[in-house]
């Protein structure tokens, strides 16, 4: 057992300003000093297609390969008509496929999410929470971190200045990792 937790970033966002990809930036600034976050871009994730999944395009191949190597995930993500983005949902799909090689197999997650809008990705974090059941992957349930009016949580380059956004992040992170240990003891 690893004594740093390696966690996967992965914003469900294509947007260059996303404030997904922001939310993940800073996290990387907040983490605990025993944990790591490098993060994934969905960026030329193609739409699933079950016809390709016995040879999935390369950048498929690199995400699930990702995702094995890492300890831990998190996911940022928006909310867009109160539901997760189509790329992310077909990153989960992808790394799920084929049927007894999913990538997502047992690994602790966890979820933020930030958006302009006043609920801050609710919706689309309990929809992802439910793909996580059928993936078999193991959520961390607090803090629930949703960035609401992220617009005003972030500057205009890109960093977060709320300073109660950082601390739930912060939170979330020593949590996930906590959470991660717990479930490498159980699963040794």
């Amino acid at each position: 057992m690893s004594t740093t937790v390696n966690i996967l970033g992965i914003a469900g966002s294509l947007r260059r300003a996303s404030y997904n990809r922001a939310a993940l930036r800073a996290a990387q600034h907040l983490l605990p000093q025993d944990a790591t976050l490098d993060i994934f871009d969905l960026d030329g994730i193609p739409g699933f297609n079950q016809d390709e999944e016995q040879y999935p395009p390369v950048k498929v191949t690199e995400l699930k390969a990702r995702v094995r190597a890492a300890d831990a995930i998190l996911f940022a993500t928006p909310e867009y008509n109160y539901s997760m983005l189509g790329v992310q949902k077909n990153a989960s799909d992808w790394a799920s496929r084929s049927y007894g090689d999913s990538a997502w197999e047992g690994k602790p997650v966890a979820l933020m999410g930030a958006s302009p809008g006043m609920l801050g990705t609710a919706r689309a974090q309990y929809q992802l929470r439910q793909v996580f059941v059928f993936l078999n992957m193991y959520p961390l349930n607090r803090p629930e971190v949703m960035i609401a009016q992220a617009d005003k949580r972030f500057d205009a380059a890109g960093n977060l200045i709320e300073e109660q956004a950082k601390e739930f992040i912060r939170q979330l992170l020593q949590n996930l990792a906590t959470w991660t240990r717990h479930l490498q003891k159980v699963q040794v």
